[in-house]
């Protein structure tokens, strides 16, 4: 565990401000006793080495561009299951939030397989990743980065706020297309899908760009448009996602209502304010984990340590609507959770501003900087929702990509499903047609005409 302590020794003690350039005998570990976006190659307990992840598409599945992925580890058995009743045989490689589920919902429980570090990206990735930890600086007091582009901007991280900006900016390829559903689910299992045509230009991704100062303070343009259920379809949203937010005033967003048939700036679209189409069970800055400015917390890593996440969820993200969505909770029969070394960091509301999560606890997987859950505590310090996101290889590109989010409302009994993709299109993760000029008010008053 000699990696380990020293990566966390440093994100310990490294001030919140520092630059994240690392000595070159650090460096060069990554590719070699580090994976080449940081994490430890070596095994540890139920964690075994990375070997490579899939890079390629596996020999076992058959694959076709515009098939959905299938699943290369669908002959794994289950090696135990986790519930109310063994927890405490568990206990510390539960998070908090999977303890509270437990306790709020008798028949939660998770089904744990063999670790699969299937976690792989493109060989362009992996080398700007390298440079990265070379040149790769915070700016803005937190707020932005710089020096970097592509890939990874911190893989050996100085500070929790190094880790969210790996999250925040995690290779996801550069011009994507796709469709989702989210269910707001009643305590009786009733709910309303709703159906968003999404797609991105992930700007920090642009081949073309060499470091982070030619992106024009952009790091996304993102365009979310809704269409069903009918009440609902015609909402759009505009946003250019600022990479340093405490420059240009920051996140640019605009919203157009078929109602008014008007496109207005959109502040709204950020920190607490409901989400979009969250029926209140999410704030705009969860989506995704968090988005969005880092601003009004002070961050700070707990640990490094192996948790339960789920991941390589290919049966979740093949079943039909009716039955992966249930009541109280997703179906956990469907559900895969393997255990994963995650950075555990915490996110605590500053003094001097206001949010409706006063505390934050995030655990963010090693091997795909991507959170994998999280835990949510009110005003009074109690918690009151959990995060869980899922993750999938998606060996077709490569990369470690989401798959479907779900914040449970521990204190109201419902929960929120989405970014669902199980019965959409696949995701296009190669939509070249894709160009900024799009990204514009007028665009999605075009698009919003029914």
């Amino acid at each position: 565990m000699k990696i380990s302590k020293f990566a966390v020794a440093i994100a310990l003690i490294v001030p919140m401000a520092a630059q994240a350039q690392v000595p070159d005998a650090q460096v060069n570990r990554l590719g070699g006793d580090l994976t080449p976006i940081g994490a430890e190659k070596a095994g540890e307990g139920d964690v075994p080495s990375w070997t490579g992840g899939l890079q390629t598409v596996p020999s076992n599945v058959t694959y076709k561009p515009g098939d959905h992925l299938q699943d290369p580890f669908a002959s794994d058995p289950i090696k135990y299951t986790v519930n109310a009743g063994n927890a405490a045989q568990y206990d510390a490689v539960l998070t908090d939030g999977q303890k509270a589920m437990m306790k709020a919902y008798p028949d939660y429980k998770l089904n744990v397989y063999q670790t699969r570090r299937s976690c792989a990206y493109p060989d362009n990735v992996y080398a700007a990743t390298k440079n990265n930890a070379k040149v790769g600086v915070l700016n803005g007091g937190g707020s932005g980065v710089g020096g970097a582009i592509m890939g990874f901007p911190f893989p050996i991280p100085n500070n929790a706020n190094e880790i969210m900006w790996n999250h925040t900016l995690r290779y996801r390829s550069f011009k994507v297309v796709r469709q989702f559903a989210a269910a707001p689910v009643t305590r009786g299992g009733d709910y309303t899908l709703t159906i968003v045509q999404d797609e991105a230009i992930l700007n920090w991704s642009d081949p073309s760009k060499k470091s982070a100062e030619e992106l024009n303070n952009i790091s996304l343009y993102y365009i979310a448009n809704t269409i069903a259920p009918a009440r609902e379809a015609g909402n759009v949203v505009l946003v250019l996602e600022a990479l340093n937010s405490t420059l240009n005033g920051g996140r640019q967003a605009w919203q157009y209502s078929p109602g008014t048939r008007r496109v207005r700036r959109a502040p709204n679209i950020s920190y607490d304010n409901p989400g979009t189409n969250s029926d209140g069970l999410s704030t705009s800055d969860a989506f995704d984990g968090y988005n969005g400015a880092l601003d009004r917390y002070d961050w700070a890593v707990i640990d490094k340590s192996v948790k339960l996440i789920p991941a390589n969820g290919y049966k979740a993200n093949l079943a039909k609507y009716k039955e992966f969505v249930t009541p109280l909770h997703l179906n956990q029969d469907l559900m895969r959770y393997e255990a994963h070394r995650t950075w555990n960091f915490e996110a605590k509301l500053k003094s001097n501003t206001r949010h409706v999560y006063a505390r934050r606890v995030y655990h963010n997987d090693e091997d795909a900087w991507q959170i994998s859950s999280a835990e949510l505590f009110d005003g009074r310090g109690q918690l009151w929702r959990v995060q869980e996101l899922g993750q999938v290889q998606r060996y077709n590109v490569p990369l470690c990509g989401s798959a479907g989010e779900t914040v449970y409302d521990i204190q109201a009994g419902r929960y929120l499903a989405l970014a669902m993709q199980n019965e959409e299109p696949p995701v296009n993760y190669f939509a070249d047609e894709l160009d900024p000029s799009r990204y514009t008010p007028n665009s999605i008053r075009q698009m919003g005409v029914r």
